[in-house]
């Protein structure tokens, strides 16, 4: 399971460049051709989301959460381990929540075809929304790796 948010969390970093690509031909387009793209703007706008729905759970899995250390490191190894265990454990299952009840919203946007509002925008909305349980369901895949790690920490040496 590690190994799979591992690559997603390649794609999210490729994803990065293609976001670096793309403000750079728009902000030369604009600036030296006098040329926008309503299309282009708006990929700009959904390669950030992917890299954000994608890259927590790589975040997570790298150890990059948020997290008061000043506290947490003061705390005894079995005290840490048992923080991890409660905060995944309800990460878990916010994530869950979340990715369930974010289907609908998906399921919406692909009945109506939803695409963009603006003239030149992008079709296909759905296709982004469907990141969201994606991500969330990843996510909670995650913490179930680190609710296995808490519990293997707190078992007596």
């Amino acid at each position: 399971m590690s190994a799979l948010i591992k690559k997603i969390g390649d794609i999210s970093a490729w994803t990065g460049l293609l976001l670096v690509l793309l403000v750079s031909t728009n902000v030369l387009g604009r600036y030296l051709f006098s040329f926008g793209s309503v299309a282009l703007q708006e990929l700009e706008w959904h390669a950030m989301a992917a890299i954000a729905l994608l890259g927590m759970s790589y975040g997570m899995n790298q150890g990059a959460e948020v997290r008061v250390d000043i506290l947490y490191a003061r705390f005894s190894l079995r005290q840490q381990a048992l923080i991890d265990l409660v905060s995944a454990c309800l990460m878990c299952a916010v994530s869950l929540v979340i990715a369930w009840l974010s289907i609908d919203f998906v399921v919406n946007s692909y009945s109506i075809n939803e695409g963009s509002p603006d003239p030149g925008g992008l079709g296909y909305r759905y296709v982004l929304k469907a990141l969201i349980p994606i991500a969330f369901v990843l996510l909670a895949m995650q913490s179930v790796c680190m609710i296995a790690n808490s519990i293997q920490r707190l078992k007596p040496a």
